[in-house]
């Protein structure tokens, strides 16, 4: 994964990103009818229940707003809530109280959303020893974002990018001519380039994952797309060779059985691209 200074480098470049998209040249509503002496407080009210995420994040954007907003913060990050639940107040400067709002509440309810979703998963993967996966099916522009809240749930992120691990899928495998020659490929660009990054290696049958066990330097297996028999015994192929993923269109219903099949770990896109946001709104105090 990225190092903890590339990843708060994103999140910087997310809140710039975003409060250029959504105050342009000011916020008028406000400056039309609020002083610019005048002061307020707000609280973050929950409209419904699941995990709640993005409170950190919230800090970040305010204090890029207005460095003399205040935050009393009473639920943190990772933490149940209910409905009519308060997860903070914020005063000071009611224009930058304002400013700040949309970007707050939208990043919070959809972080919120995946946070809650995948908290869903980890509770049915208890007690089997498999990790969920998030993916790179996430929204452009705010991938940070929507992988922490995988965090904040208790999940664990997979690559972050094209950039930071290899991952040999069934494209990459078919243009290089086969599963050794990609492997092999890659091995030598690694060399090449004096590049350390991990290499996973995706199979669509019980052959492919012989084939790529007969090939040293994997560090992961991805049994994609297998039914539980098929995902067993590629299981006890790969024995302790190296790591074991599942993926493929599993479910809240599937999970559980795909973990019980000895899979160290269980990717699922569902974790960021299928969520409803968290209800949730900034309301003056």
């Amino acid at each position: 994964m990225i190092s903890k200074e590339q990843f708060q480098k994103e999140i910087e470049l997310i809140v710039a990103n975003a409060i250029r998209e959504d105050v342009g040249d000011g916020d008028h509503s406000s400056l039309a009818c609020i002083p610019e002496q005048a002061t307020g407080k707000a609280k973050l009210l929950v409209k419904d229940n699941g995990i709640i995420a993005g409170v950190a994040f919230a800090k970040t954007v305010f204090q890029h707003i207005d460095k003399d907003l205040k935050m009393d913060i009473l639920i943190e990050d990772g933490s149940k809530v209910a409905y009519g639940d308060i997860v903070f107040y914020v005063e000071g400067a009611s224009q930058s109280i304002l400013k700040a709002e949309r970007l707050v509440l939208n990043a919070m309810q959809r972080m919120s959303a995946i946070a809650t979703k995948t908290k869903q998963f980890v509770d049915l993967l208890e007690g089997t020893g498999t990790k969920i996966l998030d993916t790179r099916k996430t929204t452009p522009g705010i991938r940070a974002l929507e992988k922490w809240a995988v965090k904040i749930g208790g999940g664990e992120n997979h690559r972050f990018a094209l950039y930071d691990m290899i991952m040999l899928k069934d494209n990459h495998i078919d243009f290089a001519g086969g599963i050794t020659k990609a492997i092999n490929k890659t091995k030598a660009y690694l060399k090449n380039t004096n590049r350390d990054l991990k290499i996973i290696v995706e199979a669509r049958n019980l052959e492919e994952i012989q084939e790529i066990l007969q090939n040293k330097g994997v560090y992961r297996i991805l049994i994609d797309n297998f039914n539980y028999e098929d995902t067993k015994k590629a299981v006890a192929l790969i024995g302790d060779t190296c790591l074991t993923e599942s993926s493929g269109g599993i479910n809240e219903k599937t999970i559980r059985k795909y973990a019980e099949c000895g899979v160290d770990y269980i990717s699922s896109g569902a974790l960021t691209h299928s969520v409803y946001n968290m209800d949730l709104s900034l309301k003056a105090v």
